[in-house]
């Protein structure tokens, strides 16, 4: 069995494990809040890491982004753990595995502005926005000599990551992983999903009546993947693929559903047995719909279940990683299960009833599943659990 052993993170809700946990809590969430300049002519609600970040050194320019920039700020919350696994294990039995859909896009962006305005880009390098910089420059930093790699799968990038550092641990070829992802805003993703007609320019509404869209968020997390015995671990994993359509999921939930029965048989858990579902939940009409039903077909209508969507806005290919370290941190902390935000909304009737909360609950069983739904029917479902 793989367990947890360190958790960092940081995204709308805060910066660091004890304040994302109080705000969890109250379901405030102060990163969430309107922006501006992110869309042409129009404001929109987007989800911002707030406060100061670490800075990065000279000696890293080639890697100098606001996306490695937040993977520091959730690095500096496991440090303890790395060093520890370094002095026992050696720097070459040390993976990193992340995730990311930008990188350093904005870097970029910002380059390609004032190009464009007749300025010299002063900071901008184009190994900065390379999918791979993510992974490399954590192992660089950390001067590891493991395994380093990205993945790019969109919103279940940084799921894949856990799935991922799991393997290499099982395989043999590490003794520890440090899995994960960051996204950060950036205007081409948010003119992107705009021009889908899929981004809501108000606070997203997951499983409303009036749903309109996503609320993009940026955050960052960070896991410490081991076999030596933790309060939590990662019991199973399952993964998928429709190949259904570039940006609509299959209008069966096909994918979904085997991701879902992949994870439960891997982790020898049974759909009762299942204490809170993390949903993708991303308040577009076409996921909310498939996902409840295909929840609904596997759990019923008793398992309790909420996105945390409105909370951290959908943080992309970072959101796999995110969503799972608030269940971390709902298994380790004893925190209350987050509602559904139906006070602000109303519930959509016309979906398939599947446990969406519309209070706080305590959790009652031990065990989690979070889901991260991709573009191209990019399926991934965690389980994760409290053992003994």
């Amino acid at each position: 069995m793989i367990y947890i052993s360190a958790v960092g993170l940081v995204n709308a809700l805060g910066n660091g494990p004890d304040e994302i946990a109080a705000n969890l809590t109250r379901g405030v969430a102060p990163g969430m809040r309107i922006r501006r300049g992110w869309l042409q002519n129009q404001d929109a609600v987007l989800g911002g890491v707030e406060g100061e970040l670490p800075a990065i050194p000279d000696s890293y320019a080639a890697h100098r982004t606001r996306n490695n920039q937040l993977l520091l700020a959730a690095l500096a919350q496991i440090q303890p753990a790395v060093d520890d696994a370094i002095a026992r294990f050696g720097r070459e039995r040390i993976a990193v595995v992340l995730g990311t859909s930008t990188s350093g896009l904005d870097e970029g962006d910002e380059h390609v502005r004032l190009t464009q305005n007749g300025e010299a880009s002063l900071h901008w390098q184009y190994s900065q926005q390379e999918l791979g910089d993510p992974s490399r420059f954590l192992a660089n930093w950390l001067t590891l000599e493991g395994p380093a790699y990205t993945l790019s799968t969109a919103c279940s990038s940084s799921a894949r990551a856990i799935i991922s550092g799991r393997r290499l641990i099982d395989a043999g070829l590490v003794d520890i992983a440090i899995v994960g992802g960051a996204d950060t805003l950036s205007r081409m993703p948010v003119n992107g999903f705009n021009s889908l007609e899929s981004l809501s320019t108000t606070l997203c509404e997951p499983f409303g009546r009036d749903r309109r869209g996503i609320t993009i968020g940026e955050a960052a997390a960070l896991m410490v993947l081991t076999r030596e015995p933790q309060p939590v671990a990662l019991l199973g994993v399952g993964e998928s693929s429709d190949a259904y359509h570039i940006s609509a999921p299959h209008p069966q939930g096909e994918g979904a559903i085997h991701a879902m029965t992949q994870a439960l048989n891997d982790g020898g858990i049974k759909p009762d047995e299942v204490g809170y579902i993390n949903l993708h939940g991303t308040a577009t009409p076409l996921n909310d719909r498939i996902e409840s039903q295909v929840v609904h077909d596997l759990f019923g209508d008793t398992v309790p279940c909420s996105s945390t969507k409105h909370l951290t806005g959908h943080t992309l290919g970072a959101a796999g990683i995110t969503e799972a370290a608030l269940s971390w941190l709902i298994l380790t902390r004893d925190l209350p299960l987050p509602a559904q935000d139906f006070d602000r909304y109303a519930p959509d009737p016309r979906l398939a009833a599947c446990g969406l909360l519309h209070q706080t609950v305590a959790l009652k069983k031990a065990a989690i599943m979070s889901n991260s739904f991709a573009f191209g029917g990019n399926n991934v479902s965690i389980l994760l659990g409290r053992v003994s």
